[in-house]
């Protein structure tokens, strides 16, 4: 990150791809130390970029947030296409992603029904359909596990850890996936 006697040399578009790039890293970041509602001009800071250059990638504060949880997404496609991949995995990521990203947790559930958001849901549903049936197949999972209810495990458990305290996260996360493993007999 640039200090304000270190210039950044002006890249013109070509700087395009990893300003975004910076900027979500630097969002992830930042609204995980201070929240969602922390001002954009600290993500900017932090991504070493100016305010206009977040503004040109991430007109608003929902943007910004949509493309860190896709990023998180395509986390996710990643480790479904691995054939050993579990829908234990699956959960574990999405549980280490939560307790990072419990303010975005806040942002996707108050907004949940604003049209940029939605594709998110669509998203992680297609994973967890491809890794259900994987586990069902392979015998790991009750048969009567629907996408669903995965997806209503993994809500409940974002929504506990975006309220709990920070140092209260880890062991939050540990009882929800072992509340989960019972629930779905899941057998490692």
């Amino acid at each position: 990150m640039p200090t304000n006697s270190e210039a950044k040399a002006n890249l013109g578009p070509s700087a395009g791809p990893a300003n975004r790039r910076a900027l979500i890293a630097a969002a992830r970041e930042v609204f995980a130390e201070s929240g969602f509602q922390a001002p954009l001009s600290a993500v900017a800071r932090r991504a070493g970029v100016g305010q206009g250059s977040l503004y040109r990638h991430f007109p608003d504060r929902i943007a910004l947030a949509v493309a860190v949880f896709d990023d998180n997404i395509t986390e996710l496609e990643a480790l479904v296409e691995s054939d050993g991949s579990t829908l234990s995995d699956l959960f574990d990521l999405i549980t280490a992603q939560a307790i990072g990203s419990t303010a975005l947790v806040d942002m996707l559930i108050s907004d949940r029904h604003d049209a940029r958001t939605v594709h998110l849901g669509t998203r992680v549903v297609a994973v967890i359909d491809t890794i259900l049936a994987r586990d069902k197949s392979a015998g790991r999972i009750g048969a009567g596990v629907e996408a669903a209810d995965v997806m209503l495990a993994i809500s409940m458990l974002a929504l506990m850890l975006s309220k709990s305290d920070p140092e209260e996260r880890p062991s939050t996360a540990a009882r929800g996936r072992a509340i989960f493993r019972a629930a779905f007999s899941y057998q490692r």
